[in-house]
């Protein structure tokens, strides 16, 4: 009964009161600000070396376009180091997510490995191509021309990139191979390397050539030379 009292509304005679609105304290409102500054500073600066290089990206120019003062950089980024550390962490979670994304699609509308595969290779293709102006580049690829400029730690976190993409794509395979043995004798390890090789030199090709479609056509290409590779080898 106190219940349904309390759901009909306030008792007769009684004054309604007006919530207040939640206040965050200073140090969560803080929190959130500081929060939003450090992405706008990796954003800025991913865009610039995406553009020009690291070496020809200066930290002034990051503070100039971030809006920010000298002092607001260094209290989030230590040095270049640091920040070329950061901003490669982030573009490898977001390159996982898309890889995530598009594979795990296709595994819900395909039981089979081999066509779950084919299906993720098309999505990832139609990701490429919905980009605007194409590609922008690669943070990954960026870091290795000029290995030079980054500490050990950088150069570590950029390799290992490098070899999950590989392990990702080769586990794919091998769960195709199981059901489809290919038609060739080829070896798993060097076809999953062979996607990451179509992916960073579709992106060379399509700024080189100013062609932002030639990263979509290379990838749709890997799919068929996939599709050669393990569809007619399939056991019956």
């Amino acid at each position: 009964m106190a219940e349904r009292r309390a759901a009909s509304g306030p008792a007769r005679g009684a004054r309604s009161k007006t919530v207040p609105a939640v206040q965050l304290p200073d140090a969560a409102r803080d929190l959130r600000k500081g929060e939003a500054t450090r992405e706008r500073i990796l954003e800025v600066a991913q865009s610039s070396v995406l553009a020009k290089g690291f070496g020809a990206t200066s930290i002034e120019e990051v503070i100039a376009e971030a809006g920010i003062t000298k002092s607001g950089f260094f209290y989030h980024f230590r040095d270049k180091n640091e920040l070329a550390r950061e901003m490669l962490r982030r573009y490898v979670v977001a390159d996982e997510r898309v890889f995530d994304d598009v594979f795990g699609r296709g595994r819900e509308l395909a039981e089979d490995p081999l066509q779950a595969f084919l299906i993720g290779l098309r999505l990832l293709a139609e990701v490429m191509r919905d980009l605007p102006n194409g590609h922008p580049g690669c943070l990954v690829a960026s870091i290795c021309y000029q290995e030079r400029l980054f500490d050990r730690e950088v150069c570590e976190i950029n390799a290992q990139a490098v070899e999950n993409w590989n392990a990702r794509f080769l586990g794919y395979l091998q769960e195709i191979a199981a059901v489809h043995p290919p038609r060739e004798p080829v070896e798993l390890s060097d076809l999953a390397k062979m996607l990451s090789c179509v992916l960073e030199g579709g992106i060379v090709l399509s700024k080189a050539m100013r062609s932002p479609g030639e990263l979509e056509r290379q990838v749709l290409n890997y799919r068929a030379f996939i599709k050669l590779i393990f569809a007619e080898g399939a056991r019956p």
